[in-house]
């Protein structure tokens, strides 16, 4: 048989097999992450959360200078709260009391304190799943955290070698 005839094969099975599984995710609810787990270095995270409160929405000047909408709201499930940042259109339609599953989320830290995001790779959507019992006591966004990015450059890099081997 053709190598090219068997390599579409296996691609067409590949390509069935992955399609099926493509409400895999928010139907099955699996790999869902509990806030109280999130922590400053959590990427590609799933998270299903009750919304608490929702913020009002800012117009804030990013640091390229663009113009953006911002509005933060905060999430809980029964192991915790954090806030959830919204950008542009993102917030359209959500309201207090809504589920939301947020699918390939990640954490930021804004001043040192943990942040949610739904980025270009990611997505949010409101659930058919229900969080009864959302836990205000433990706000994971309240805890102060070092930001460690910011201290990079002072890990070496050539402007420390050159530094370190200057005579």
């Amino acid at each position: 048989m053709n190598k090219l005839v068997i390599f579409r094969r296996k691609l067409f099975s590949f390509w069935e097999e992955w399609t099926s599984k493509g409400k895999r995710k928010e139907e099955s609810m699996e790999n869902v992450t509990k806030i109280k787990d999130l922590t400053p270095d959590s990427k590609r995270v799933n998270v299903l959360g009750k919304v608490a409160s929702v913020g009002e929405t800012k117009e804030i000047t990013t640091k390229y200078g663009e113009s953006r909408k911002l509005t933060e709201v905060v999430i809980g499930d029964e192991t915790g709260t954090i806030t959830l940042t919204l950008w542009g259109d993102q917030n359209l339609g959500i309201s207090q009391g809504d589920t939301l599953y947020i699918d390939n989320g990640y954490i930021t830290l804004v001043r040192g304190h943990m942040r949610l995001n739904v980025g270009k790779y990611g997505s949010i959507k409101k659930s058919e799943e229900t969080v009864d019992n959302i836990n205000m006591e433990n706000d994971v966004s309240a805890a102060e955290h070092r930001d460690d990015f910011h201290n990079r450059r002072s890990r070496g890099g050539r402007r420390d070698f050159k530094k370190r081997f200057k005579d």
